[in-house]
């Protein structure tokens, strides 16, 4: 049998033959998919995260200073402040807040709310202002609808007509 170099050999009958172009077409394509993935996964990012938690750095550096003297002004008060948040029967989030004195004196006088704060995106934040429930001294409660399931920011703070006097950031998970 004579065997020659440019011969090309020939296919049986229903045979499938792999060519040049058969994996040209396979390398294009799976190249051609890795673009589109990576393309819709970079559409959903930039969509799904604004991007913005503060407007200014620079002015947000420029009140460092100030937070720390106010939390050393709390701090020197000896305030006991406990906040709790759990979702009731309803579906709201009721945040109960109780808060004393050095002495162990009810508070008042001090107007107190809490904001449930969502890791990733400000616009899903709910503030909740807490009323003080009446025949309990120093006792506020407020409620959140909408809140959904996960981890999330607790920050509470109290205000009077001087400006703020307390402030409290805790992270929480809810159910």
């Amino acid at each position: 049998m004579p065997t020659s170099l440019n011969q090309k050999p020939e296919a049986g009958d229903g045979e499938f033959r792999l060519t040049g172009g058969h994996v040209l077409a396979i390398l294009l394509s799976v190249l051609f998919l890795i673009i589109v993935v990576n393309g819709f996964m970079i559409w959903k990012a930039i969509g799904s995260f604004p991007g913005v938690v503060t407007e200014s750095s620079y002015r947000d550096s420029q009140r460092f200073n100030r937070a720390i003297a106010a939390a050393h002004e709390q701090e020197a008060r000896g305030w006991k402040v406990d906040a709790q948040a759990a979702r009731a029967a309803d579906g709201r989030v009721v945040v109960r807040l109780e808060a004393k004195d050095a002495q162990g004196r009810p508070i008042s006088g001090v107007a107190f709310r809490a904001v449930l704060q969502h890791p990733a995106n400000r616009s899903l934040d709910h503030v909740v202002p807490l009323a003080a429930l009446a025949g309990s001294d120093g006792v506020f409660e407020g409620a959140a609808t909408g809140v959904t399931e996960g981890k999330w920011g607790l920050e509470v703070v109290g205000e009077t007509d001087k400006g703020r006097v307390f402030l409290s950031q805790n992270a929480l998970f809810l159910r």
